[in-house]
């Protein structure tokens, strides 16, 4: 049932890969920060979590039922949260490595690169505020990516920003380019009011 949105997949995954390696001197990602998947709500949709489960049921039962109680106790912290916006680590993040990392949802793969939207607006991946990518550009002012500390490091381009926004990632266009459907988006704790084993795998 994967068939289209996997070469869906691949197509955004050529595309944010050459991203990333035009990027290269301002990317410090490497595996076990895990920035990037922490105190977050990570947007999901049906298709990319039917993906995330089917890759979940590869995993070994020990790591499952980390899994599970790491999702049991999101969700009693979920049930007494009074604020507006609930931020939390992701729960098949283990020891700070993606246990699913090659199921993992569109905004997984394209988070840590400078992005602009519609409005032109450039946003700043927040790691940077943490010594991690475009750090080594950034003015900690200003937030915005100093001119001079370019020159200064004789980089060959200025950063450039890319519109990889979860929105723009799941926009209609690639639903009909590919076939398939992303249905229904909302945060991933959201999917999980019970557990693994009652959502849909279909």
């Amino acid at each position: 049932m994967f068939t289209n949105y996997e070469r869906y997949l691949r197509f955004i995954n050529s595309k944010i890969d050459k991203f990333f390696e035009r990027q290269k001197p301002y990317i410090f990602c490497q595996k076990g920060c895990a920035k990037c998947c922490k105190n977050a709500e990570f947007p999901f949709s049906l298709i990319e979590l039917k993906y995330l489960l089917t890759g979940f049921l590869t995993l070994d039962k020990e790591t499952q039922n980390i899994i599970e109680a790491n999702l049991a106790k999101l969700r009693k912290e979920r049930e007494e949260f009074k604020g507006e916006s609930f931020r939390y680590d992701c729960p098949f993040l283990i020891n700070d490595v993606c246990s699913v990392y090659e199921y993992r949802g569109v905004i997984c793969r394209s988070f840590g690169l400078l992005s602009t939207g519609l409005d032109g607006r450039v946003k700043v991946p927040f790691c940077c505020y943490e010594g991690y990518n475009y750090s080594n550009v950034i003015d900690m002012e200003t937030k915005m990516i100093s001119a001079e500390k370019v020159k200064a490091g004789n980089f060959p381009e200025q950063p450039l920003a890319f519109n990889v926004t979860y929105k723009y990632l799941t926009d209609p266009d690639f639903e009909k380019e590919f076939n398939f459907q992303f249905g229904d988006k909302k945060p991933l704790i959201d999917w999980f009011t019970g557990p693994i084993e009652d959502k849909p795998k279909n």
